[in-house]
């Protein structure tokens, strides 16, 4: 069993940035030279989340929409109450979505489906930089 850690550096322009990383996790596998495994990926910080999806136009529009209606922004914070830094609603957004996702590599490859990326969610009312976590798991 072979343990292969990596980082992913991100900037992100603020709230409701989505990044496909994919391509940058894969690269981590090939370079891991890991055949069969798994790679999670995690991001340490409480504003930010990972997850997959179909990264076209329409879902990165309508992710925010929905987040938005779920929690939506101008609703009152008790954290944003006590630290008035205007990010409640951005915690319990990263609370519900979460900081990271398992994904399987069979052959050398991520088994993802055919329109599924993994991606990074920035959550916080501002830009960030982030160091992602990716830890890859195999033989």
């Amino acid at each position: 069993m072979t343990v292969h850690t990596g980082y992913i550096e991100v900037k992100t322009k603020g709230e409701n940035d989505i990044l496909d990383i994919t391509e940058k996790v894969a690269e981590m596998i090939d370079l891991s030279g890991i055949g069969d495994g798994i790679a999670c990926v995690f991001v340490s910080g409480s504003t930010g989340a990972i997850t997959t999806l179909e990264y076209e136009p329409g879902l990165l529009k309508d992710l925010p929409d929905a987040l938005e209606q779920m929690m939506p922004k101008d609703k009152v914070y008790e954290h944003h109450l006590r630290w008035q830094d205007g990010n409640g609603h951005s915690h319990v957004r990263a609370a519900i979505l979460g900081p990271s996702v398992s994904i399987p590599i069979i052959s050398g490859k991520l088994a993802l489906g055919t329109w599924q990326q993994i991606v990074f969610i920035e959550l916080d009312a501002r830009g960030r930089e982030r160091e992602l976590i990716v830890q890859i798991v195999g033989e």
